[in-house]
């Protein structure tokens, strides 16, 4: 093959070296900057222009579709949710969706859209369905009284590579998984198909990140930082009293968003919390480079990087069935966290689920950000 036909092995993306060279490493706090090193994040923009593209309100609840530009790759959808009939300002919360191996979408998982409004692929998306029992977490935060936003990240949904054309490794893995399909007679759709190439393409996402001395965790911290920023800018939001929650990714995305933004004052972990060293050997394959960042170990332990947000308080729900973590390190997670916390900022819980978010975990987290963030206006 022509090697000056070859595609670029980042589509859609190739103004991200420069804006990684020429933005600079992210401001955050003494305490997090061996994590932000580690991580190679970049800073975001320092004012970002919301638009808004739609706002519709159904049942109880008003949905605004938002998108702004980064200054690389294409533009962050996302949606804040909250509740109808309310000009006052409330709580806000940052959703973060999860990894799930569905990178066509991204936080339309978190939404409950009106008639005519969901995006493609959301419908069909199993990672509602599957692990998050049916609902639409960020939604139903909104019902609780919270301006909630959720957005679309580095590598998911609309801040997806185009791999139309995929790079010459990613095409040839896609090949085999192709061959599968037709030897089952099975035609995948959209999602489907896109999935498998970006399952191959993630760790020439890593490579590249890597290259340019920062990480997936990181350019996702990135967008993350970014996103909060604009949560707290929104009207009828009240910036000193922020939060975030993910479940599994986003769960990680949580604590890291916490660990180098001051400005969190709460969040929750879901399904995402063990020691480094309970995934040697036997549970490396179970993660993605979001949580396996080269050099992240030499920080210390996961649950130590607690200690490096400045939030009054956080919960840790684990899955006590889920197949993703040992057991052992879920527990030696829980006793690191109890004895570096002192008693009240930290709150562990332990369901008997697998890799889930429940509706009974949805609505624990909800309960905790109703206690430490409160809800209702400010005076």
């Amino acid at each position: 093959m022509d090697p000056s036909a070859r595609p670029s092995a980042i589509p859609g993306y190739e103004d991200w070296p420069g804006y990684v060279r020429s933005s600079g490493p992210a401001t955050v706090p003494p305490r997090s900057q061996r994590l932000a090193d580690t991580l190679g994040v970049p800073s975001p923009p320092a004012a970002i222009e919301a638009a808004t593209q739609w706002e519709e309100t159904h049942d109880g609840v008003t949905t605004t579709a938002l998108s702004w530009q980064l200054g690389f790759g294409p533009a962050t959808r996302a949606w804040l949710v909250r509740p109808a009939g309310t000009a006052e300002r409330l709580p806000g919360a940052l959703a973060l969706h999860c990894h799930a191996g569905n990178k066509y979408t991204g936080a339309s998982r978190l939404i409950e859209f009106p008639a005519g409004r969901s995006e493609p692929g959301a419908a069909d998306d199993p990672a509602r369905h599957d692990l998050y029992d049916g609902r639409a977490s960020a939604t139903e935060l909104a019902r609780e009284g919270f301006a909630v936003l959720a957005h679309d990240t580095f590598s998911w949904g609309s801040r997806r590579f185009n791999l139309d054309e995929p790079p010459w490794r990613t095409a040839d893995a896609l090949a085999a998984r192709q061959a599968q399909w037709r030897e089952a007679d099975h035609v995948p759709g959209p999602a489907e198909a896109y999935n498998a190439a970006a399952a191959f393409h993630e760790d020439t996402v890593a490579k590249a990140a890597g290259l340019m001395g920062t990480s997936l965790a990181g350019m996702v911290a990135h967008d993350d930082l970014a996103a909060l920023g604009v949560l707290a800018s929104l009207p009828g939001v009240d910036p000193s009293r922020l939060g975030c929650f993910g479940f599994s990714g986003g769960g990680g995305r949580a604590l890291v968003l916490a660990a180098l933004s001051p400005t969190v004052r709460s969040y929750a972990v879901t399904a995402m919390m063990t020691t480094f060293e309970s995934l040697l050997p036997a549970y490396l394959d179970a993660h993605s480079w979001l949580l396996q960042t080269p050099g992240l170990g030499r920080l210390g332990e996961w649950p130590e990087f607690t200690a490096f947000a400045a939030a009054e308080n956080f919960m840790v729900q684990y899955a006590s069935q889920d197949p993703l973590f040992p057991p052992q390190g879920m527990r030696d997670a829980n006793r690191l966290l109890d004895n570096l916390h002192s008693v009240g900022s930290y709150t562990g819980t332990f369901w008997p689920v697998g890799h889930e978010f429940s509706a009974g975990m949805q609505q624990e987290v909800f309960d905790f950000f109703r206690t430490s963030l409160g809800t209702g206006v400010t005076p």
